[in-house]
C-alpha cells in the first residue's frame, strides 16, 4: 500500500496546515508541493520588516500625519513587498521551474527585474 506524502505550511498568521502532495483545491484546481525553497528564511526577515512598516504608516494615520508622508511610506512598504515577490519568484524559477538552461534563466531574471521595479 502507498503511504501518502503531506506537505505543511504556515500562512504567516499562526495558521498551519498539512495537506497531501497533490491535492485539490476547493476551486477544482490542483497542485503538488514536492519541492523546497531556499530563500524561506530571507522571504520571512523582508515580509517581517515589511510588516513592521506597514504598521508604523498605521499608526501614522492614526496620529492625522501628514497625507504626504503617509504616502511616502506607503511607496516604500510596496517596494519592499515588490522586492519580497521578486526573491520569491527567482527561487521559485531557480528551484521549481528550473530545467531550463542557465543562460535563459538568467535572462528571465533580468526581465523579472525589469517588470518589477
Amino acid at each position: 500500500m502507498h503511504e501518502e506524502e503531506y506537505y505543511t505550511h504556515d500562512h504567516g498568521d499562526g495558521v498551519v496546515h498539512s495537506h497531501p502532495v497533490s491535492h485539490e483545491h476547493e476551486d477544482g484546481h490542483s497542485h503538488a508541493h514536492s519541492h523546497t525553497h531556499t530563500q524561506t528564511k530571507a522571504v520571512l526577515n523582508r515580509l517581517a520588516r515589511a510588516i513592521g512598516h506597514l504598521e508604523s504608516v498605521k499608526r501614522m494615520v492614526e496620529e492625522g500625519r501628514d497625507c504626504t508622508e503617509v504616502l511616502v511610506q506607503l511607496a516604500a512598504v510596496r517596494s519592499a513587498l515588490s522586492g519580497t515577490a521578486r526573491v520569491i519568484l527567482k527561487d521559485h524559477l531557480e528551484h521549481c521551474v528550473s530545467g531550463g538552461d542557465s543562460a535563459d534563466l538568467q535572462a528571465l531574471n533580468e526581465a523579472i527585474d525589469k517588470f518589477m521595479d
